[in-house]
């Protein structure tokens, strides 16, 4: 008899770790870490623009030091050649150039099964543009809206953001003004189904000054320019497939991202296409210095370069 409760109690002693093991699996499982790609495409127009990497780098190291649960990997100058690299991800964002140099252009299949899965997707600036057909419908349907040649142009003015929605992605945001290449007149979903304007700003008339082009100009954006139309120049959509997508027009210039509400706009957007919480406040950014601009561009610095300019027109930058 004394044997017998002898193994009853080392058969309920060795249950009680196996059950708190399973536990704290269940409770690490709870709180997985939002794992965002962050895919920086090739050097493209110079010292201070497009500095895609640069970019990145920036929104990577806020988002793993101020957003709980975040986790980033940054991907230079070209598509992940490990496609593990995409496993798990809640979220892809393409900063780069476009048309038939957008790094998805020869992903299209790849990016829709990730879509189709729920991966959110967000483009910054040029990402927003591939070529009209599979891959512009593609794109379409991942981020809501595109800019579509012959129709959208691609101006340098600068916005005031007179006016913020309601939403996830403006929590922290205030009104606010910055010259960028504000892509606009874009083309969205049909009826803008499930998207949310973000951004929208009425463009000047020197926005129209350019002859007609594939991005300059056409007889469609110089009538809605000429009426004052609103344009939507940063939107959230989402997707049937219950994905989340996110796209801005602005970035050229690689200063701006000193702009506080512009990089939190930004990071408001990722945080929600990875379908995360996006904290009350938006998510905490703090002032850049011009240092911390000028680490991983691309090019060298130029000998000439002016930095009272940069300081001047980047009211938000660290003196």
């Amino acid at each position: 008899m004394k044997s017998f409760y002898l193994r009853c109690i080392i058969i309920a002693c060795s249950v009680v770790p196996i059950f708190l093991s399973s536990s704290a699996n269940a409770q690490e499982s709870d709180v997985k870490a939002k794992k965002v790609l962050l895919i920086a495409g090739p050097p493209s127009h110079g010292y201070g623009a497009h500095e895609h990497y640069a970019g990145c780098m920036l929104l990577a190291k806020t988002l793993d030091s101020t957003v709980d649960g975040f986790e980033t990997t940054v991907i230079k100058h070209q598509w992940p050649v490990d496609e593990t690299t995409f496993d798990g991800v809640d979220a892809i964002v393409i900063y780069s150039d476009g048309g038939t140099n957008h790094p998805a252009y020869e992903h299209l299949e790849q990016v829709n099964k990730l879509a189709a899965q729920g991966v959110g997707i967000v483009c910054i600036h040029y990402a927003v543009e591939m070529t009209k057909g599979a891959s512009g419908d593609a794109l379409m349907h991942w981020i809501g809206g595109t800019f579509e040649t012959d129709w959208s142009v691609n101006p340098h003015w600068k916005a005031h953001f007179k006016a913020l929605p309601h939403h996830e992605i403006t929590r922290g945001v205030v009104p606010f003004s910055t010259e960028d290449e504000w892509y606009f007149h874009m083309r969205f979903l049909p009826d803008m189904a499930g998207v949310t304007p973000i951004l929208t700003a009425v463009p000047p008339e020197s926005t129209m000054e350019r002859i007609d082009g594939s991005h300059s100009g056409n007889p469609h954006v110089r009538k809605a320019v000429a009426n004052s139309e609103p344009q939507h120049v940063a939107w959230a959509v989402e997707r049937p497939d219950g994905g989340r997508g996110f796209g801005c027009t602005g970035g050229h210039f690689h200063w701006n991202w000193a702009n506080k509400n512009f990089r939190r706009v930004v990071l408001n957007g990722i945080v929600w296409s990875a379908k995360g919480d996006v904290p009350e406040g938006g998510v905490p950014v703090d002032s850049l210095d011009l240092a911390a601009l000028e680490i991983n561009q691309d090019y060298e610095k130029p000998a000439d370069f002016d930095d009272a300019l940069i300081r001047k027109s980047q009211p938000d930058l660290k003196k």
